[in-house]
Order: structure tokens, then sequence, then C-alpha cells
């Protein structure tokens, strides 16, 4: 005769024999009891929606309700576990399930988001410590006290309340515990057997890999996002003798930037420097190049020196800086009162300047300069005296690199959609184009679509007047 289990003890050692594998169809854990939900999960870079295809694949086939908790130290990034003689554990509930005939109402009772604090001696904890699964025949008293509490009507909570078998299985990552799922059957059905809770077991371990990267890409993302975000903020900004537009297209999907950054900066004499650079690469080390060039440049740009001294210490700052050599740039000064650009490039594509005469044409720059971080020193000013408004457009190579034509036919092909956008602009007398046209440019069909990020910076120059 097999030995009866008290209640909450765990079937993890329990020997399996032909007789304990033979149970109804509903509670067997071959592949297809789990719904096709199942086949869904690591499909999709979120936490949320890989907790909602767990879930799915659990209920109602396997179980009548599951739920999926997160520890929150672990959605922190906080990644060392919990203290054995821990006396509690946060958890997070991320995804909730309740298959039909069940109460509506479970999904407000148990809210998805919603912390929860479990002690020491309730199952989920006792889960989490020991590394495998807890089957009980009801819910714990823990668990029932809280239900009672947030329930508001007898039936319901009788509802709530009515288990036959409760299983808590333990989300163990690398031998470290991040969180539990938990599987309730009703009154009534077969009860969780040893095949069940290796069932689960091998699914929440597919559910960690898939939950894992989902809080990686979340965490890149959340980067990346706050990188996209230091940029200057608006479409357009109004300075001393200028109106800018800025704005940058990543490449491929998503609304995160690489290694393309631009600035637009307030220097002394009421002078306004503008930039636009490209850290080589895409992944996060040339975002943290870029991010480390914006806040020396942002430093320099404080100090009056002129402008070409200011790249020069640049230069000298990026070949200390891991990742920031051979970074390019092009940066100009704008002195709305000296009526003079002084503009200096660092081995990037030259800026275009429309003129009084109503054509756009790179400006031929005295050096070419080499890329940041080489340590050459050797870059000059390009001044230009400019009597009257023009617009100035500084790029990355993003907007005119092609597989099918060198790179001088692409600046010339900008240039010219540059003057067809300000002529139709002006044709319909809207004055507020600037914005309009700069992501009209952004946009503009190349031959290698998404291939590079794509970054451009409008300055209207207005001389002061006298």
């Amino acid at each position: 005769m097999r030995p009866s289990h008290p209640k909450g003890t765990t079937l993890r050692n329990d020997p399996h024999s032909r007789g304990s594998d033979s149970f109804d169809p509903l509670s067997s854990p071959r592949r297809s009891v789990f719904s096709p939900a199942a086949d869904a999960i690591g499909s999709e870079l979120d936490l949320r929606l890989t907790g909602s295809h767990v879930v799915h694949a659990l209920t109602p086939g396997f179980c009548d309700a599951a739920s999926l908790f997160l520890l929150e130290r672990w959605r922190r990034e906080e990644d060392a576990p919990p203290a054995p003689d821990t006396p509690r554990v946060e958890a997070r509930r991320l995804a909730l399930r309740v298959g039909p005939g069940a109460a509506e109402d479970w999904e407000r009772v148990l809210p998805v988001g919603e912390m929860v604090t479990f002690p020491r001696d309730t199952p989920y904890a006792q889960a989490l410590m020991a590394g495998h699964a807890q089957v009980l025949e009801r819910v714990d008293p823990y668990m029932a006290e809280r239900l009672m509490a947030a329930g508001d009507g007898e039936a319901r909570r009788g509802d709530l309340l009515r288990v036959g078998s409760f299983l808590v299985a333990p989300l163990r990552l690398r031998g470290v515990p991040i969180g539990f799922m938990t599987c309730t059957r009703r009154a009534g059905r077969a009860p969780f057997r040893p095949a069940d809770v290796a069932a689960v077991e091998a699914l929440a371990a597919r559910a960690c890999v898939a939950l894992d990267n989902a809080r990686r890409y979340e965490r890149e993302r959340r980067t990346a996002l706050a990188i996209r975000d230091s940029l200057p903020p608006g479409p357009a900004q109004k300075l001393e003798g200028c109106r800018i537009a800025h704005g940058c297209l990543p490449a491929g999907k998503g609304s995160v930037v690489g290694g393309d950054w631009y600035d637009v900066l307030r220097r002394p004499g009421d002078r306004v420097g503008l930039i636009v650079g490209d850290a080589m690469g895409h992944g996060p080390e040339s975002a943290v190049a870029m991010i480390q060039l914006r806040t020396a440049l942002r430093t320099l740009a404080g100090l009056d020196i002129p402008a070409a001294e200011v790249i020069r210490r640049l230069d000298a700052l990026a070949s200390e800086t891991p990742g920031a050599s051979f970074a390019t740039c092009v940066y100009a000064e704008w002195d709305a009162r000296e009526r003079t650009c002084s503009l200096v490039g660092a081995g990037h594509p030259p800026p275009l300047l429309r003129g009084p005469d109503g054509r756009t044409s790179p400006v031929a720059l005295t050096g070419a300069g080499l890329p940041l971080g080489l340590g050459s020193g050797s870059y000059e000013p390009t001044v230009l005296t400019v009597l009257e408004p023009a617009l100035l457009a500084l790029y990355s190579d993003g907007l005119v690199e092609s597989r099918e034509a060198d790179i001088d036919q692409e600046i010339g092909r900008l240039a010219r959609a540059l003057d067809e956008a300000v002529a139709e602009a002006c044709d319909t007398g809207d004055p507020g184009t600037l914005p309009a046209l700069c992501e009209r440019l952004l946009r503009l069909p190349s031959g290698t679509p998404g291939a590079d990020d794509r970054t451009l910076l409008l300055a209207e120059l207005t001389p002061a007047a006298g």
C-alpha cells in the first residue's frame, strides 16, 4: 500500500509506477494537455505577454485556475536570491487566468500587478526555498484569509475557496529562485499527481528562460529609451538668431537609438553650438560612447574657446574613452551678432547650406578632419559669413548611404530633396514648416532602407540687424 501524503507534503520524491501514471485525460501531463498557448511561450520579449502565455497554456485544460508571480527583487534586477531564513517573500502577480465556471471577478479580487508578501511558512515561500513543487489538498490558510478579506459575498468566497487540489511550482533560473506558478483544480476533479508535477516543472523551466529574455530585453529597451530621451527635447527650438528642428529615425524596428547623436548648445557670447555625430555600431557599446561624447561636449561648450579647439579637445577625450574611437561628427557654431558660422568636421559628411539664391549645396570644408579618438588634433575651422537668412543642415551618414550610388551622389540627392521640400512649403505659406521639413527628409527613400540610424538637424540662421 502506498503511504498517504499529509497536507502540504511534496511529491518530488514519490516513486513512479505504472499505476501512478494512469489517470483521466484532463489530468494527463502529456504535451497535448497544455493549450496551444504553450507554443507561444518565449515568442514575445514582453514580461506580461510571456506570463499570459504561461497561464493560458495551463488553464482550463490542465487546471481550473493558474497564476504566475515574480519575485520583486528579481524584477528590480537585484539578482541575489532571498536568504534561507528570510521571514517573508515579496512577489508581484504577473498573470492570472481562471477557467469557465469559476467566480467571474477573480481578476478583481486578485489583480494582476499586485504586490503580495508571503510569510516564510506558506507553501509559496517553502516551494521557493526548497526548489521543488508543493501539492496541497486545499488553499493554504494564509491565502484563504486574504481571499476572505477581499471577497464581498458569502457565495463568492465559497467559490474561491472550493479547491480539490492546489499546486505551487517554483520558477528557478540557473539555480536561483525568481518566482513561482500556482495551479488549482476544483473539488471533484482528479488531484495533482507526480506526473502532473513533472509536466508543470518542465513548463516552468521553459517559462524561466522566456521570462529572463523578456526582462533583459525590457532592461535594454529602457536604457535605449533613456538615451533617446536625453537628446534635446521637442521637435523645434529657438535660440539667439536661429530656429532649430531636429530628429532621429532609428534603424530597424522600435524607437530606440544607437550611436547617432545630436545636440544644441548655448555658447558664451550668445553663440549657438550645433552638432551631429555618429559613434560606430548600433549596440549598447555605441550608445554608451555616444553618451560620453555628448557629456564631454556639453562640458566643453561652457568654455569660451574657439570651435576648432572644442573639437580638438573632444578628440583628445575620445582617445581615452572606450568605444569612442573612430566616432565622427560635424560641429557648427553660429554667431548671429558677428554673422558668422564656423564649421568643423571630424570624418563626417559635410553640412548642407541653402543660401539666398534658393539652392542647397554641400559646404566645402577647409579640412574634412579625421574621426575622433585618433589623437590627430588637426582640425581647422571653415568660417562662413552669413549676411542674409540661410538654412543649415547637419545629418548623419544614414541619410546618404546607398549600395547603388556613391556618397557624393547621395549628398546631392539630399540637397535637391531639401530644395524641393522648401519650395513646396513656401507654396503652402505655412510658417511652422521646419519640423515637418525635418520629418520629411528623415523619411526619404534610400538604396539601403533601415540599414543605419538617420539623424538630421536643421537650423534657420538669421543674422542680427545692423
